[in-house]
């Protein structure tokens, strides 16, 4: 029998990434030199968000996206907290509402006026105190509305309820300090890498650990989930110091269903996971190259497709939400890479080619809505739902407004 190559049938296997000209970039921008493993940078389809070098306290610009090519440097910034800003995050539900914490040990509500700022912003709409030492991370609840959870170096994990500004739970089953928090589709499991070196998947709402990993072999740095397949993706380092990811099946953490092993650097790697297409983005902290995968039920489960090469290492990525995408271009993703020698911001498309000028619908499957499926006090009460309720198509009634 003649030997044939096995060649899988994918329509993302020609993914390419293209960069904005530079008149649709931002350019001028101090960007924070902190050393902090962070994106420092937040996006939606509206606003970009970055958080900048101060002097005396924390500071981050919010820009109108149609606003490209040079920022001013005296450029409004918003500039209310009394040490440096670690961590900001859109309101997935309200595009003008920004969360931010800080090593001032205060996570904070910011809303910012149609068309941007025209004034330094220093009084923020809610002022939330209940972690003892700094916050390193702050995440959106995907499917409730105004339910927001902090992670700070005190190790603990609070869930607040911006409704009454209180927090309404406290996750303490860390031991060392938090490094990545992810949600599953509905928000009903919380997944946490820790300095500990373990992996955690907990029921936010009980506090209750339902699988813990201990990496010995693989030391975990992030944690995504793969959208509703119940899967998880980390990644770390091997205990020969290669960076690798590894794939987790969230009811048994016992063993890794795969390990592979990226490369030998040292910057850490950010995965981005696209449940719509089923592609897994990695990206290295001071590299300058996204290599990109898609992920199957069936073994290997990750199938290599391609890389986006650029000289420029990076030191953060935004993300656009699905609804700001341009379909007009077959745009599946959007990064923002910030270029801290450059103090550059640039977004990159991940484009599907096609030669046809309709929609194609094949590619942008339902994705979900941009309104809440659920109160906080039902969320609370143990009620979950997934956004399906207010599924859309991207493109259907989304802006469309490419770089």
């Amino acid at each position: 029998m003649s030997w044939r190559p096995q060649y899988r049938s994918s329509k993302f296997r020609n993914v390419y990434g293209k960069v904005a000209s530079r008149e649709h970039c931002f350019d001028g921008i101090p960007i924070t030199k902190n050393v902090h493993d962070n994106h420092f940078c937040a996006v939606n389809a509206r606003f970009l968000a970055i958080v900048t070098e101060s002097a005396g306290g924390g500071s981050f610009l919010v820009i109108p996206l149609e606003q490209t090519g040079r920022i001013e440097p005296n450029y409004p910034k918003v500039c209310g907290h009394q040490g440096n800003v670690l961590d900001i995050k859109w309101n997935p539900f309200i595009e003008n509402i920004i969360a931010s914490c800080s090593e001032d040990t205060s996570v904070r509500i910011w809303e910012i006026p149609e068309g941007g700022l025209k004034r330094n912003m220093t009084e923020a709409v809610l002022e939330l105190y209940g972690h003892s030492r700094r916050v390193g991370l702050v995440e959106w609840h995907p499917t409730t509305n105004n339910i927001l959870f902090s992670a700070g170096y005190d190790y603990k994990v609070l869930i607040w309820n911006l409704d009454i500004g209180e927090p309404v739970k406290m996750i303490d089953c860390h031991t060392d300090v938090i490094l990545c928090m992810s949600f599953n589709t509905d928000g009903s499991l919380l997944a946490t890498t820790c300095k500990d070196k373990k992996l955690r998947v907990v029921e936010p709402r009980s506090g209750r650990v339902l699988q813990e990993a201990s990496c010995k072999n693989h030391r975990v740095n992030r944690v995504v989930f793969l959208g509703s397949t119940k899967r998880l993706l980390t990644t770390g380092v091997s205990r020969w110091n290669t960076r690798q990811i590894a794939l987790w099946d969230q009811e048994d953490l016992s063993m890794p269903l795969i390990e592979e092993e990226i490369d030998g650097l040292s910057g850490l790697l950010f995965p981005f996971y696209d449940a719509d297409t089923h592609m897994l983005y990695l990206a290295g902290k001071g590299d300058g190259n996204i290599r990109y995968y898609e992920i199957g039920s069936e073994k290997p489960y990750l199938s290599y497709l391609m890389e986006f090469r650029s000289p420029a290492p990076q030191k953060g990525l935004g993300v656009m939400p699905k609804h700001g995408l341009d379909v007009s271009a077959c745009e599946v993703f959007r990064f923002y890479k910030l270029v801290t020698l450059k103090g550059l911001i640039e977004p990159i498309s991940m484009i599907v080619p096609r030669r046809s000028e309709t929609y194609q619908e094949d590619i942008y499957p339902m994705t979900p809505g941009t309104e809440p499926a659920l109160t906080p006090d039902e969320w609370l009460s143990g009620v979950n739902r997934g956004k399906a309720a207010g599924a859309t198509r991207v493109g259907g009634t989304a802006p469309r407004n490419g770089p």
